[in-house]
């Protein structure tokens, strides 16, 4: 994968961090759900965290992108920013929602449920941010 937007070593352990931390409270939450109440919001759940882990993998690969052209083109006036960037934005959101379309018309699966499982990345973010402040690294 491509060097990370954030230099630092700590923002690279902190990303991976959120990763891995957005798919474990997600499918958590959605297995101790369908264990103890609802098997279909169980599923949602942990069909919507894992399209917020990829969600999250896409935003990095496209900030780092980003990056890399913009520093290329520091001593620019007016950088120019490929529109590949911005089609790749567009298309991150359409494919996610297309996802959720589809797991929602043909597998029955409650729409509530997996925009709930998106937010599991918001819980990682806040867990890992939590983290970074008890621990510091530096």
């Amino acid at each position: 994968m491509a060097s990370s937007a954030i230099e630092s070593p700590s923002g690279a352990v902190t990303e991976r961090r959120i990763s891995w931390l957005t798919l474990l409270i997600g499918l958590v939450a959605g297995l101790l759900v369908a264990l103890l109440s609802d098997r279909l919001w169980g599923a949602g759940l942990g069909i919507g965290a894992a399209l917020a882990w990829l969600n999250f993998r896409w935003l990095r690969r496209g900030l780092d992108a980003l990056v890399s052209v913009s520093t290329a083109q520091a001593g620019k006036e007016k950088p120019v920013v490929p529109m590949a960037s911005y089609s790749g934005m567009l298309f991150r959101y359409g494919l996610i929602a297309l996802a959720v379309y589809v797991i929602f018309i043909y597998l029955k699966v409650p729409l509530v449920s997996m925009v709930v499982g998106l937010c599991a990345l918001g819980a990682a973010t806040i867990a890992a941010s939590v983290y970074e402040i008890l621990h510091p690294s530096d």
